[in-house]
């Protein structure tokens, strides 16, 4: 059936699978993606969304540098937001509702219509290994594949099984079987593994549900999109909605905890701190008597609900007369119970920082296999990963970003310097450099490079450069025009600003907190400046982030740099991390479990963010 050998083979076909296979293809490389479903192609294994803090940078990144999980996004969208708005841009995250079924279509006919990736549907269980390099791989029907790279991108596969109460059964995903093989030869092999845990809420019939009860949470009233690409911005939403639990149903809950596979032994690997289950959520946090409920449409022409909140592996009979017991959910039906699913993961120390395997060369890992959790990030690695398999096999160097180019760079820095023993998700609070890294620049930092390397199309590049020329112009213009204190004041006056008694620069009028560019624009000379050269809402956006922050930009380079000059700083034995009420929870807990020696050790313990190490340092007399 194969009778050539590939470029690059990917296996799985996933969220990082997707990715690493267009990115591989897009650079020319002859791709086979093989997947055990051809039609679950990047399927929302869990919420239908995509972004989120931190993770809708990283969209926005993987937009810049030519992949497809922005453009699917756009797509696929039935709501966007723009969360953090209340804070500074470097917070500011894209995040968008997705119709479940569109985004894995588009995603399947994007990859169909990019030349040079081929299909395969069949389960991969063993690599073909010769000196140490991969070569292949063989299917669960016999069949060896010839490869010059391969790129696993396994999910939750690998030894998936799922609990539900005190069931509990092998499967990758609801309904589909689990993975074998490949975790076995891979320890043999000298790799080391681990088990990790992740889990699902109840998917609903929102017919059944009373929405007159619970708060809308509806989309922003002028929505933007992740791509930086000519993809259509929303022109009607649909909204979530959010409840809570309570204290009854609390105790409902406790009912099964007997019969929990959380409590009762049977899962003994770590979940996602950050997304807990329903009942982890009770144990830890005893003293609040509610937790929000978010509920979330599937689609627009289905009634299928995600209940955000509720991820659970109690028993069937208790998650259902749990959750009958929260508002608007009183005559609640089920399309399926919760779940938790186990899997095997490969501590991603035992990679390199172009994601290929220091033990056996031309191997790759993104995603999942690497103890990460949630699309965004596992996208990432697969993009990464699929540029450097390409880069690999044609003798070129690798490509990797740095802390202070990409959260993508932060991501895979913090996996292969820290490793993880719990599921890893990106925050804003790990990347040190954060106001450069912002959602609104990813194509300034990184469209240049996607360019030069082939995987970002003349058109991007274009685009990108018409934008900064576009922005850098306007703030020049704001550097160069001088305003008189007649024209200035009455609009300080009206925003509560101290007014002047001499004429001086836009820019530093701009530069006020409460000046915007919405109160400039009464100006003649400002507002003949946008019309004439037809400036839009992204360019005018990204001057005034410009002018607003450029302080801040300079003052985080300098802290960048005494961070550095301090990074050996000694921790005294038994210090008390208790009193340093500015850490971090998790960062506590942690610090107090591994008692690191130095600032440069505790910087590399994961979910210790740079923040909590300016914490330690201030606590330290630095």
């Amino acid at each position: 059936m194969f009778d050539k050998k590939y470029d690059v083979i990917v296996v799985g076909g996933g969220h990082a699978g997707a990715e690493a296979a267009a990115a591989a293809a897009n650079m020319g490389s002859s791709t086979l993606l093989v997947t055990m479903q051809l039609q679950n192609i990047a399927q929302m294994s869990c919420n239908p969304a995509m972004g989120g803090i931190a993770k809708g940078q990283i969209v926005r990144e993987i937009d810049a540098l030519g992949g497809y999980s922005g453009i699917v996004s756009d797509t696929s969208a039935i709501q966007f937001k723009m969360l953090n708005k209340s804070k500074g841009p470097a917070m500011w995250s894209p995040r968008t509702q997705n119709d479940r079924m569109l985004f894995a279509e588009h995603w399947r006919l994007m990859l169909e219509q990019t030349p040079n990736v081929d299909f395969y549907q069949d389960m991969v269980n063993e690599l073909i290994i010769r000196d140490s390099k991969v070569c292949g791989v063989k299917t669960s029907l016999g069949i060896s594949i010839e490869a010059d790279a391969v790129i696993l991108t396994n999910g939750t596969f690998l030894n998936g099984l799922i609990h539900i109460g005190e069931k509990q059964f092998g499967g990758g995903r609801a309904g589909e079987k689990a993975a074998t093989g490949i975790t076995e030869q891979l320890v043999d092999l000298g790799f080391d593994s681990g088990r990790m845990k992740t889990g699902t809420p109840p998917r609903v019939d929102g017919r059944s549900l009373n929405y007159d009860l619970m708060i809308p949470q509806p989309g922003d009233s002028i929505p933007a999109k992740f791509s930086y690409t000519n993809t259509k911005s929303l022109e009607r939403q649909l909204d979530c909605y959010m409840t809570h639990t309570s204290i009854e149903v609390h105790n409902l809950l406790k009912e099964g905890f007997d019969r929990s596979p959380m409590f009762n032994g049977r899962i003994k690997s770590l979940g996602p701190r950050y997304c807990p289950s329903i009942e982890d959520k009770i144990n830890r946090f005893a003293d609040k008597d509610a937790h929000q409920i978010f509920v979330e449409p599937e689609g627009w022409n289905t009634v299928e609900v995600y209940v955000n909140g509720f991820s659970t592996s109690l028993p069937e009979d208790v998650q259902f007369k749990a959750l009958r017991s929260v508002k608007g959910f009183e005559k609640v039906k089920f399309f399926r119970p919760g779940y938790a699913i186990e899997y095997d993961y490969f501590p991603p120390t035992q990679l390199k920082h172009s994601l290929e395997t220091k033990l056996i060369s031309n191997l790759f890992f993104a995603g999942q296999i690497n103890g990460t959790t949630g699309y965004e990030e596992a996208a990432a690695q697969g993009l990464m990963a699929g540029i450097n398999a390409h880069l690999k096999i044609n003798e070129e160097e690798s490509f990797v970003l740095q802390r202070d180019e990409a959260y993508i760079g932060v991501l895979i820095d913090d996996l292969i310097t820290k490793g993880t023993e719990e599921p890893y998700r990106m925050f804003t609070s790990r990347a040190e450099y954060r106001t450069l890294l912002r959602q609104d620049n990813a194509d300034f930092r990184l469209t240049a490079r996607a360019y030069k390397l082939g995987i970002a199309k003349q058109d991007r590049m274009i685009r990108m450069e018409q934008k900064m020329k576009e922005s850098l112009g306007f703030v020049e213009f704001f550097k160069e025009t001088s305003v008189t204190p007649e024209q200035i004041n009455p609009i300080l006056e009206e925003v509560g600003s101290a007014t002047v008694k001499q004429g001086g620069k836009l820019f530093k009028v701009f530069s006020r907190p409460k000046v915007s560019l919405e109160h400039l624009r009464k100006l003649d000379v400002v507002a003949s400046y946008i019309d004439e050269n037809n400036l839009d809402v992204e360019v005018l956006e990204q001057a005034e982030i410009q002018v607003k922050y450029a302080g801040y930009i300079e003052k985080e380079k300098n802290n960048a740099d005494k961070l550095h000059r301090l990074e050996y700083v000694k921790i005294p034995e038994h210090f008390d991390y208790s009193k340093l009420k500015s850490l971090s929870f998790e960062a506590r807990e942690k610090l107090k479990s591994i008692q690191p020696v130095s600032i440069a050790q505790a910087s590399r313990i994961s979910g210790v963010s740079p923040s909590d190490i300016s914490v330690l340092l201030v606590a330290l007399g630095r």
